[in-house]
């Protein structure tokens, strides 16, 4: 029986608590002591515990990730929303067809022309990955061209500029939270037993749902100055999963010390 198998067993909609959260810089956050106490606390709290990741990488990084020894997730935002997909028995990310089909259509055939606009704009570097209905640049902030832009919103299409370093182009409307509300949905997974955990602008749009939030510490500025008067999320002290942590007692989700 595989790692998955073991907590499958639970619908996620009946767990106590659904953790959907960033990878980079929150669920993998954190010293190698804190993580590994963390997510044994996951691990062994599987009937209870519901696990979504939300993040801007790919699955075969997700995938990797697991092999390795992270906690695999029941479900998988992934490409900054553009993947909404459950994680297999095989250790497989594997995209809910029904709940991408509008992803799609929204990029229709946008990526050539989009990366032909942009080929001459200074400050950004096509990332190498091949995804599907997102264009992903390293960005250089100092010589950034904000003619980009414009261009992107002239195919009626989004970006998205975080950590000062990244540039993505999105589909219209698609980004990590309205992504995240249409899996919790169709899960059947009540909105209020859901903690939302991000580190920079682009967990933005999940963060302000309304949903129980955290902003870990060491978050991005940028982030912080546009959360830190919501009610409904806690700006943490800890970094990574410690911070995670102390969101869980701080919304009261559960008695038990997730550290």
């Amino acid at each position: 029986m595989t790692r998955h198998e073991t907590f499958a067993v639970t619908p996620i909609s009946e767990k106590d608590m659904v953790l959907a959260t960033d990878l980079d810089g929150t669920f993998l956050g954190g010293t190698d002591k804190e993580r590994g106490q963390f997510y044994s606390w996951i691990e062994n709290n599987r009937h209870q515990v519901g696990l979504i990741f939300v993040t801007g990488r790919d699955p075969g990084f997700i995938s990797n990730e697991v092999k390795n020894g992270l906690p695999a997730p029941d479900y998988v935002i992934g490409d900054v929303g553009t993947t909404i997909a459950s994680f297999d028995t095989d250790g497989h990310v594997a995209p809910i067809q029904e709940l991408e089909a509008e992803i799609a259509e929204a990029w229709g055939a946008a990526g050539m022309k989009v990366s032909n606009a942009l080929r001459s704009i200074r400050g950004l570097t096509p990332q190498s990955s091949a995804f599907r209905y997102r264009i992903s640049y390293d960005m250089d902030p100092e010589t950034f061209d904000a003619k980009a832009l414009d261009i992107v919103a002239s195919f009626g299409l989004d970006s998205l500029i975080s950590d000062n370093r990244f540039f993505d182009v999105l589909p219209k409307g698609v980004s990590k939270g309205p992504s995240l509300l249409r899996l919790l949905t169709y899960l059947s997974v009540d909105n209020s037993k859901t903690l939302v955990a991000g580190d920079t602008l682009n967990d933005l749009s999940m963060l302000d749902l309304g949903l129980p939030a955290v902003a870990v510490g060491g978050s991005e500025p940028g982030l912080i100055e546009k959360v830190k008067d919501l009610q409904h999320l806690h700006c943490a002290k800890g970094v990574g999963v410690t911070g995670i942590a102390e969101a869980i007692l701080h919304h009261g989700f559960l008695a038990q010390n997730p550290a």
